[in-house]
């Protein structure tokens, strides 16, 4: 199963409609954003996917009626899901996982640290996608997540 997973929009339209595109584009069958989507009109364009999405909330945001009113599905960290037969772990921030969390986990997907994160180890996949915004590091970046192949990549917008 190919999952498009970004972090970290901070409001940054032109970005989340590229990512939109690559994740339509490339037929993922769910998209998982890990945090700091910020406002409600940007939320709005996640909906250009049509598929299932999975967010959760980061710390900046705020607005936080408006966004369930966009996103339903959106929910504070840490979110478990399964998907393609993975256990995966949503959150904004690694740090503040559990130790269940990420002993519970195949995949750990976090952002808030704007940069990337993709590494294996013993079995786990860690996965940071960046900043899909650009403003801190000044690479806007997503991922696309094989669950069956237990690897990302990650593309620069």
């Amino acid at each position: 199963m190919l999952i498009g997973v970004l972090a970290d929009t901070h409001d940054h339209l032109p970005m989340l409609d590229r990512a939109m595109e690559i994740f339509i584009r490339r037929d993922v069958r769910a998209v998982l954003h890990a945090g700091d989507i910020v406002a409600p009109f940007a939320a709005r364009r996640l909906l250009r996917y049509r598929g299932p999405i999975y967010p959760v909330y980061g710390n900046n945001d705020g607005e936080r009626a408006g966004l369930q009113q966009v996103l339903p599905a959106i929910a504070d960290g840490p979110r478990r899901l399964e998907l393609a037969g993975r256990r995966i772990v949503l959150h904004h921030f690694i740090d503040w996982c559990s130790t269940a969390d990420l002993e519970w986990a195949n995949i750990i997907i976090t952002g808030h640290t704007h940069q990337v994160v993709n590494r294996n180890e013993n079995g786990t996949l860690f996965l940071n996608p960046g900043e899909c915004c650009g403003w801190v590091y000044n690479r806007c970046t997503i991922a696309l997540l094989d669950t069956e192949l237990l690897r990302a990549e990650i593309l620069d917008l």
